[in-house]
């Protein structure tokens, strides 16, 4: 730090008398000096210290003078307030936001104050009133978290407050006593001056720095100026000096390390290529700083401190302190190496070891102006000193390519405007200069690359510069173009490929790259290519090695391979013809489709070559999205398949059965190709032509079984019986999977499938039971049921083993088909069945539900179901045997709170059922039980039960069989025949027994009774425990009414069943389909729901 006068002068009254300097006063752009002089008021004018104008109206001395920065008094007070204070105010100053005042005393108390005036703080100084306080300062900094106020007394102490009262740190003793306290602008640095006749410079933390212009009295004020480093002062005798503070810069650069110093006493090292950067506090004036290697040497007023860093890792910004050489040195320059330090005196170079031990010493024969280490062993590094009278000296303790260097060094000397230079680390025939703004950049004996650049060069490494712009250092990217295309203009290309690794762009290296191709540098080249990852390239330099190990040496050769890779097309194939390799120019200039040029190079008479031009042409045609052409030229080249498939893809059916009809049938491979593409494009007309002419029979059906054109399918099967599996299978299977399986067992039946008719429908009942589709099982079940009565009629052998699978399937369907409302019921939230249905439908499933239970219909279910609607309905005896049995059973955690509840609550009704549920027989009007041991039979009569399928309740109905002799025809048309009710009376019933059976007949007599004899025999109790049924004879036939019988009419081998109704206004219908019986309305209800029956699922539109 200097201190450089600006100007001076000193105030005299009128008598010549000297006047005491109290107090200055900057105004806030710092344009004016205001001076309080005795009993006048002075404006300076602070450029170049001329008195604007005095001022005059006090008659006293005036102490204190300050600028108004709002330029009231106080703007929320009229009028100043006044306060009491008990002792002697010597100082005072307003916090940075205005809202408290400090103010120093004489007792050597300081007194914070908010702006009322009431006290907040008080700090009471050691000294008491031996100490008082004389100046006072807040630091103006932003940056500080808190206030802070910097106390000077009387007892030569300086210290420093926070707005609580907390000292911060310990007193700073002074040897003088202080007058004044100055902060600069930003609160960096503190001006103080006193006793002692000069001013001093010192860190906001009160380490002094040094002196700002001695006086000979004392120095009573001091003032910075705004925002600047001019510092001015006022002193006893009436001096006023004016300083300009210049801060100088300590800096160390080596490689990319950077040490400087900040705050007068910290050493910041910046590592320039990462940006890192570590604080080294030191707590004292720095005074100079050199670094090398993992060394950093810092002197400081009394000692030079010796860092190492932590380990060799070249990003480490951590460092330890290797030695402290405790003794005060006077030096110009300070270097440090591996071992030793070099101290400058002006022309005395020192070389001390780290211990203080002086092991070398240099009388240079002019002033030194600069030492760099250039390098060497650790403790045998060579020292390249430049003196001010242009010598540049080499240390004795290296040997080094001197010559090269001073080479380089005076190109730099003769360069106008030059003020820095260095050398590049990284290349050692390069090196940069600054100066006059501007950078340059020179590279072996090549002329200079300029560009602009703001501060002077100090460092040099690879492709970054590093740059001191006044206090900043910043690393420079600056690409090594220019000189790398120097290299490359006299083909130097192992040199350029040198400075391209420095730090090129990528459009860089590919032009190296490029020229040293074209060059025939091959390894150069190679390196390039590889650094822009040009696998083509690199593909091609391979190649050509591989051939130049195989002994070709035609250069020529080489360089035309180089040019077709980098599009000079036409360079390229002049040179193949040169090398008489016409061929190479050929197939170049067809891969790349320029077929104009290629057909210079086809001789006229030979039409291979032709045809493949043509070829070539073509597929660029087609990658060329111009298809239709590439076809037409496909086709003249002779390439029918090549054509074949771009017209196909486009869908070009006219083209396509245009060349279908011209080729030959013996070309089958393309016909068999555009056949193909006719099936493809839905066109099986086509298809079916382009087939017969190849006469592929095969391919013909297997087209009409693909298009489901079942009618030319059985044709050709009509005609050709050895293609009947290949189309009534996938007919059959194509029916099946349109549920149209009557059709699909027929064309089973057709193609000799009969078992894997009946395992289809086996499969899909599986997995409807098994993914609880009952209604669809049922379904399925009766279908399967009809096909074995099909098989039984039409296989005599297996029609035992049929019949009994019909009976079995049948029985399942109705199982099935019961159970899937009970399931709805169970699984689903809501029910469309009412109570009496599910009621009767659980009755109907007990019934019939044997020891084996059929897969997925739970017992659990129908008995929970029964016990519901049991308890709904009044069957309180019911519902509490099924609760009974549901206990023996293991139910469903979801069932298991209700039924517990249930069953506990059923206890507390009559032991009775609701008499309206009891089901009675038709035949001989017995009441049975809800349930009944014996199944769905009369317990007096054993006459079965007939249901209706839809609310299963018991339909008014008796079956009857026919006499011996009575075909069904003749029962028909006996019943169709309306006879008077007379001819009625003639009948009687005669029980007759034979054998083991029993049977009721009503024979032909002539005895008059006026009941009817169906209606009459009925009445009457059976007793015994055999069934007896029902036969009639022709008579009985003749008195019944058509409208009072319903006949099953199954299909052989089974007998038909005929009914009689003994309710006739009871209205039931039977479905002619699956024969089971409906109440009317409900029937007519559940075909309107679902357009078919809902057991059978026959459309209402389809004939019987």
């Amino acid at each position: 730090m200097r201190a450089v006068p600006t100007w001076i002068d000193k105030v005299h009254d009128r008598d010549k008398v000297e006047q005491c300097i109290y107090d200055l006063a900057f105004k806030p752009d710092g344009s004016q000096l205001i001076v309080a002089a005795g009993n006048r008021v002075l404006v300076y004018d602070t450029s170049d210290g001329t008195l604007i104008q005095p001022l005059k109206g006090h008659k006293d001395t005036v102490y204190c003078v300050a600028y108004a920065k709002d330029g009231l008094w106080s703007p929320e007070q009229k009028s100043v307030s006044k306060h009491k204070v008990n002792s002697k105010i010597t100082c005072c100053g307003w916090t940075n936001d205005g809202q408290y005042l400090a103010l120093g005393m004489m007792n050597g108390v300081v007194s914070i104050r908010n702006k009322n005036g009431e006290e907040k703080v008080k700090i009471e100084r050691p000294g008491g009133s031996s100490s008082p306080i004389w100046s006072i300062a807040w630091n103006p900094s932003k940056d500080e978290h808190n206030d802070i106020l910097a106390v000077a007394d009387w007892g030569q102490k300086l210290s420093f407050y926070q707005l609580s009262g907390k000292q911060i740190g310990k007193d700073r003793t002074l040897t003088y006593d202080p007058c004044c306290v100055s902060y600069f602008s930003k609160g960096e640095y503190i001006v103080m001056g006193g006793s002692d006749k000069q001013a001093s410079l010192y860190t906001k933390d009160g380490v002094r720095l040094g002196t700002i212009g001695e006086q000979s009295s004392w120095v009573w004020t001091c003032r910075v100026k705004p925002d600047s480093n001019y510092v001015v002062l006022g002193c006893q005798d009436g001096t006023i000096a004016f300083f300009q503070l210049i801060f100088s810069t300590v800096h160390g650069l080596y490689k990319d390390r950077y040490a400087y110093r900040d705050s007068m006493t910290d050493v910041i090292v910046q590592h320039l290529i990462t940006e890192q950067k570590v604080r080294i506090k030191c707590r004292e004036l720095v005074k100079k700083i050199a670094i090398y290697r993992n060394r950093l040497a810092i002197q400081l007023p009394e000692k030079i401190l010796i860092y190492e860093l932590y380990s060799d890792d070249s990003s480490d910004m951590h460092y330890r302190i290797k030695e402290k050489i405790c003794r005060k040195f006077e030096c110009n320059l300070l270097v440090v190496c591996s071992q030793h330090i070099i101290l400058c005196q002006e022309k005395r170079l020192q070389c001390l070891s780290f211990t203080s031990i002086k092991e070398k010493e240099w009388l240079m024969e002019s002033l030194i102006r600069y030492i760099k280490v250039i390098g060497g062993p650790p403790g045998r590094e060579g020292l390249l000193v430049g003196l001010k009278n242009g010598a540049v000296s080499m240390t004795d303790r290296q040997t080094y390519s001197t010559h090269k260097l001073l080479a380089n060094l005076l190109v730099f000397i003769q360069e106008p405007n030059a003020n820095s230079v260095a050398w590049n680390t990284q290349c050692e025939d390069m090196l940069c200069f600054s100066g006059s703004g501007y950078l340059n950049i020179k590279a072996s004996n090549f002329p200079v690359h300029q560009q602009k650049l703001q501060g002077f060069v100090v460092g040099y490494n690879g492709s970054k510069i590093f740059c001191l712009h006044v206090y900043s250092m910043s690393a420079v990217e600056v690409p090594q173009s220019a000189p790398m295309y120097q290299y490359l203009e006299r083909r130097m290309f192992k040199e350029a490929y040198q400075i391209a690794c420095l730090g090129v762009t990528d459009s860089d290296w590919r032009d190296l790259a490029t020229e040293a191709l074209e060059g025939l540098d091959f390894d150069t080249s190679k390196k390039a290519f590889i650094r822009v990852r040009d696998l083509r390239y690199l593909e091609l330099i391979n190649s050509i090695e591989e051939r130049k190990k195989r002994g070709e040496s035609d250069t020529e050769l080489f360089l035309a391979d180089v040019y077709a890779y980098q599009g000079k097309f036409h360079e390229a194939a002049r040179l193949y013809k040169r090398t008489g390799l016409d061929s190479r120019a050929l197939s170049m200039y067809t891969d790349l489709r320029m077929f104009e040029y290629a057909k210079e190079f086809v001789g006229a008479a030979d039409p291979k070559n032709t045809r493949m031009l043509m070829s070539k042409q073509a597929d660029w045609a087609k990658n060329s999205k111009e298809p239709r052409a590439a076809a037409q030229m496909y086709l003249t080249a002779g390439e029918h398949l090549k054509a074949i498939d771009i017209i196909g893809e486009h869908g070009w059916v006219d083209m396509l059965i245009d060349i279908a009809r011209k080729l030959d049938k013996a070309e089958r491979e393309p016909l068999a190709k555009c056949a193909a593409y006719f099936q493809k494009l839905k066109h099986h007309g086509y298809a079916s032509e382009t087939y017969s002419k190849m006469g592929d029979l095969q391919a013909l059906v297997h087209l009409h079984v693909e298009a489901r054109h079942w009618d030319e399918a059985f044709a050709l099967v009509e005609k050709h019986a050895q293609f009947k599996d290949d189309v009534y299978v996938p007919y059959a299977q194509w029916l099946a999977e349109n549920d149209r399986f009557e059709e699909a067992q027929k064309a089973f039946h057709k193609a000799g499938r009969q078992s894997e008719a009946v395992k289809v429908l086996e499969q899909l009942t599986h997995n409807a039971v098994v993914e609880s589709r009952f209604n669809d099982a049922a379904y399925y079940y009766w279908m399967l049921s009809m096909q074995c009565l099909d098989i039984a009629r039409e296989n005599e052998e297996r029609k035992e083993e049929m019949l009994k699978k019909f009976k079995r399937f049948q029985h399942l369907a109705e199982l099935y088909h019961v159970y899937h409302s009970i399931q709805r019921y169970t699984d689903e939230p809501f029910s469309s069945h009412m109570p009496e249905t599910l009621f009767n439908i659980s009755r109907y499933l007990l019934h019939n539900l044997t020891k084996d239970v059929p897969l997925g219909i739970s017992k659990v279910n129908t008995l929970y179901a029964l016990a519901k609607q049991s308890r709904t309905l009044g069957a309180f005896k019911l519902a509490r045997h099924a609760y009974e049995k549901l206990q023996e059973l293991h139910v469903p955690s979801r069932f298991q709170e209700s039924m517990d509840l249930g069953s506990l609550t059923v206890r507390s009704k009559p032991y009775h059922d609701n008499e309206d549920l009891i089901p009675m027989c038709y035949r001989c009007s017995t009441n049975n039980p809800l349930l009944n041991s014996q199944g769905s039979v009369c317990i007096n009569c054993k006459q079965p039960f007939i249901y209706s399928a839809s609310s299963y309740e018991v339909l008014p109905l008796v079956q009857f069989y026919l006499d011996k002799g009575i075909g069904d025809e003749e029962a028909v048309s006996l019943i169709d025949l309306e006879v008077p009710c007379i001819d009625r009376k003639a009948a009687r019933w005669q029980e007759m027994s034979s054998g083991e059976s029993q049977s009721l007949k009503l024979d032909d007599g002539t005895e008059d009774t006026e009941e009817d004899p169906f209606m009459a025999k009925l009445s009457f109790e059976q007793g015994g425990s055999d069934f007896v049924p029902v036969v009639v004879s022709r008579s009985v036939l003749r008195s019944m009414s058509r409208r009072d019988v319903l006949i099953k009419r199954w299909p052989k081998p089974l007998q038909w069943e005929y009914y009689r109704s003994l309710l006739p206004d009871v209205s039931i219908t039977m479905c002619p389909s699956c024969f089971q019986m409906f109440h009317s309305e409900d029937y007519e209800l559940l075909v309107l729901q679902h357009n078919c029956c809902p057991y059978c699922r026959r459309p209402i539109d389809e004939p019987n």
